[in-house]
């Protein structure tokens, strides 16, 4: 699932709407994406509209219109991307905002993303209420050193994959920002002894992807764990021993034993 790096990149891809109206909107309104939205209304609002603004919040985003408000969460294999004015949708393409110039489209292959819709230029409860995002200066030691301790059985891998703490950070995430910290993913968060450490790896592993991948969809320098990490017989870059994988928390985790020893 595309982490908040991922999610400014794709959000990005609709730029070049940015001031444009809507001459034409197709979507597929029986499609789980647009569960409870209703299709007239939907399509009738945004044709005609003029977006304003767009921004990203952890894995989800948000487009301004001059008449309403879009959320979309991208899921497992959902992408934005912009096409020529003359496009024509495929089966996979959900939802398509025709421009005078552009054409922005949202695909989706396996369904598993959400559009939200709101009428209105007032943003909507679900982007106001958001967690702070973790560059913000509402993110602080304090309040990470709380959650820990709220959190104090949970394995340190589980809790940083806890959006309501981490809005965006998913499992590659974890697992580079853990390496980097050299915490044992397994680690009880009540155990963390380093939480200053672990507060500044969270914010300087968010801000280098955002750079990085954010920026041009490159990969982080090689010296990271994430060009490591998703082949088997993968080996650590700090200290070249194998890297290990397993389930912790559910999910597949991978971290060195040496580096991440405790």
């Amino acid at each position: 699932m595309p982490e908040l790096a991922e999610v400014e990149y794709f959000r990005k891809r609709w730029d070049p709407g940015l001031g444009a109206r809507v001459a034409r909107v197709e979507f597929h309104g029986m499609a789980r994406l647009f569960r409870g939205i209703p299709a007239a209304e939907f399509e009738k609002t945004l044709t005609g509209s003029r977006l304003v603004s767009s921004a990203a919040h952890g894995k989800q985003m948000i487009f301004r219109f001059d008449r309403a408000t879009l959320g979309l969460h991208l899921g497992m294999t959902g992408e934005l991307r912009t096409a020529p004015p003359d496009f024509v949708p495929g089966k996979h393409d959900h939802l398509v905002l025709f421009q005078k110039g552009a054409t922005l489209v949202f695909s989706d292959p396996r369904l598993f993303g959400r559009i939200l819709f709101q009428k209105g230029r007032c943003d909507p409860d679900w982007w106001t209420n958001r967690p702070p995002d973790l560059l913000s200066p509402d993110f602080t030691k304090a309040a990470l050193a709380v959650f820990l301790l709220r959190r104090k059985a949970a394995p340190i891998k589980a809790v940083l994959l806890m959006q309501e703490r981490f809005p965006g950070l998913g499992n590659w995430m974890a697992d580079e920002i853990l390496w980097q910290a050299r915490l044992h993913p397994s680690t009880p968060g009540g155990k963390v002894a380093d939480v200053a450490r672990l507060w500044k790896t969270i914010r300087s592993v968010c801000r280098d992807a955002l750079r990085v991948i954010g920026a041009n969809w490159a990969d982080p320098p090689d010296d990271w764990l994430f060009n490591h990490r998703w082949r088997d017989g993968g080996t650590c870059p700090r200290c070249g021993l194998e890297l290990l994988r397993q389930d912790i928390g559910g999910r597949t985790t991978c971290w060195c034993t040496r580096c991440q020893a405790g």
